[in-house]
């Protein structure tokens, strides 16, 4: 059974960072492409970064480019997502998913099947 846990929310002021964590188990994480994906209230959810299980081939929506760095841990079944110069509008409820087509890395929540419960971050001074 797929298994996903979130962890390193929090709070940080504006230009602060982060690094969250997303554990799997249940699953070979080799296989499988991860996503991070956040959701603030009244919003849509939205992706953030992508890593592909194949290359490492990674992805990030422009919102986070340059601030945001995905990576994959393998043998620790572990992908994190480390947030620099964070933003109060990078405030949301931040998700990682895993999509078994693991030589794609897109940021679309219905190409995932399986979701972890989500993080909360919070960027305010």
């Amino acid at each position: 059974q797929v298994q996903l846990v979130e962890s390193g929310g929090g709070l940080v002021q504006p230009g602060g960072s982060l690094r969250l964590s997303c554990s799997a188990s249940g699953f070979t994480l080799d296989y499988y492409t991860i996503g991070w994906f956040r959701q603030a209230p009244g919003k849509e959810r939205e992706g953030v970064s992508c890593i592909s299980g194949t290359d490492g081939t990674t992805d990030y929506a422009d919102s986070v480019k340059g601030r945001f760095t995905i990576s994959r841990d393998n043998a620790k079944k572990t992908v994190y997502l480390q947030m620099n110069s964070l933003k109060p509008e990078d405030t949301a409820v931040y998700y990682c998913a895993a999509d078994p087509d693991y030589g794609l890395c897109v940021l679309l929540p219905n190409q995932y099947d399986d979701w972890g419960r989500g993080t909360q971050v919070t960027v305010s001074s």
